[in-house]
């Protein structure tokens, strides 16, 4: 790599100094140009919108009005069963909406059309005026047409002529701001290609002195993006920053791996110890009240059934172990909890029974040992044996889209809306209430991701507790990789 040695006397961050130089030669002129230009395009868009205002405004006037309040003064003339009064509301309304326009009309055949307006709106208001103060039929019929008629007709001409000129003016004036932006556009563009200019004379030596440490820099981010952590010698570049980016990034890189490394550790410890805390919630009062009936069922010469527990005992201890593997198959995590309750419902079978419905095809997916067995204790020691009377757990299985929910559920005591509240805040937040079920979840999301774990837990009390748990259709063996 080519490198560029100070000159003689030269500062040692020269690139601060380049970059400092480069703003006041492009920036602050693109800024002062920026707000010229929105100053001009502010007062534009002023002029504009009060113009579209006005024209938006006028067009609320009444289109009928002519024939409104003729109609309606000839009723009134004629004394007629369908007069409905003076339309003085209608003028009086006319002659606000032009004293409203008036206040921000600029243009001189706008200003005189709508100051006509107000003007005849109110001659026409007086000489309405007039006609109801006027007795003599004949008079009212001779003031309806030389005043009432001509005065509607009038206030009609001029508030179209006011949208006519208004209409006109903002034609124009949309000319006009087309025009200047051409022209400023045209003179940004002649000052951005200016400013370019500078820009690439100033800035061709430090581009020359920085683009091929930056290059080699890019090729060892593409090397480690690639998965390759190997530390290498930090590349070497005459400019002290770009220096000391490399050297950073080697460091990095090489306080990544140790932390890589750290992770790895620690994750396998934390796995083993939860793993070991998992099995540890088997109580061994379990274990021994297991060989207690036993026992006792040899005594009494029940052979079969004793038997029966013993194969089962066997099984599930077997199936804990697992020869020290932490992940097993749904088919064999079922074996496992088959094998537990099978003993526990011959220790209280007035008291439980149980049903287990996984399908066949879904056994070959795989999932951390002890995810279902906990649930399935939790369900029998606070569910089943807190209620009166015999109780049911069911152990379900489904596939829903490509996940597998998993059900336990027993219709047991229940828990309160607290309890149950408690619960599931004890799952988001990780605190220690309910280690096994928390357990359980965080082992879930740390092996398959943020969306799988126990994502639903619903009970009533006295009706029971269903806990549902998503795990992705995993073939480990088949070299499928974790969600």
């Amino acid at each position: 790599m080519k490198l560029f040695p100070l000159k003689a006397g030269e500062e040692k961050l020269p690139l601060e100094r380049y970059i400092t130089n480069l703003i006041k030669v492009i920036i602050i002129p693109l800024v002062l140009v920026i707000v010229v230009v929105m100053g001009i395009l502010f007062w534009y868009a002023q002029r504009y919108s009060a113009i579209l205002k006005n024209v938006t405004t006028a067009s609320e006037f009444n289109r009928n009005f002519k024939a409104d309040i003729d109609l309606k003064m000839y009723y009134y003339v004629i004394e007629s069963q369908y007069s409905a009064g003076l339309p003085t509301e209608e003028v009086q309304y006319a002659e606000r909406l032009a004293k409203s326009l008036l206040l921000t009309t600029t243009e001189k055949d706008s200003v005189t059309a709508i100051t006509s307006v107000i003007n005849l709106s109110g001659n026409l208001r007086d000489k309405i005026n007039q006609v109801a103060r006027t007795d003599n039929y004949k008079d009212r019929q001779m003031q309806l047409e030389n005043n009432i008629y001509v005065l509607t007709d009038l206030v009609q001409t001029y508030m179209y002529d006011y949208l006519y000129y208004e209409a006109a003016h903002l034609n124009k004036l949309q000319s006009t701001i087309t025009l200047q932006l051409e022209m400023m556009m045209l003179g940004i563009t002649l000052l951005v290609v200016l400013l370019l200019l500078i820009l690439v004379s100033k800035s061709r030596q430090l581009s020359r002195r920085i683009t091929e440490p930056i290059e080699d820099l890019s090729k060892r981010v593409k090397v480690i993006s690639a998965g390759d952590l190997s530390e290498k010698p930090a590349i070497q570049a005459s400019e002290i920053e770009v220096q000391a980016l490399s050297d950073g990034f080697e460091r990095m890189v090489k306080h990544l791996n140790e932390l890589i490394e750290k992770n790895k550790n620690e994750e396998r410890h934390r796995r083993t110890a939860e793993l070991a805390l998992l099995q540890a919630q088997i109580n061994p009062h379990f274990l021994y009240n297991t060989l207690d009936t036993i026992i006792w069922l040899i005594e009494a010469g029940d052979f079969e059934r004793s038997v029966q527990m013993v194969g089962s005992l066997s099984n599930f201890f077997r199936f804990s172990m697992n020869r020290g593997n932490d992940v097993i198959t749904l088919a064999e995590e079922e074996k496992h909890i088959r094998s537990y309750l099978e003993i526990q419902q011959i220790r209280y079978g007035d008291v439980m029974e149980y049903s287990i419905d996984i399908p066949p095809e879904l056994g070959q997916y795989c999932l951390p040992k002890l995810t279902l067995q906990p649930l399935v204790e939790n369900a029998l020691y606070h569910g089943i044996k807190l209620k009166r009377g015999k109780g049911l757990i069911t152990v379900a299985g489904r596939q829903e889209g490509d996940c597998i929910e998993l059900t336990v559920s027993d219709n047991g005591a229940g828990m309160t809306p607290k309890r149950l509240e408690e619960l599931l805040s004890a799952l988001r937040e990780g605190s220690e209430l309910g280690f096994g079920m928390r357990a359980i979840h965080k082992r879930l999301k740390l092996m398959f991701g943020e969306d799988y774990g126990i994502f639903d837990i619903s009970s009533a009390q006295g009706e029971g507790t269903r806990i549902r748990v998503r795990i992705p259709m995993w073939l480990p063996d088949k070299g499928e990789s974790v969600s």
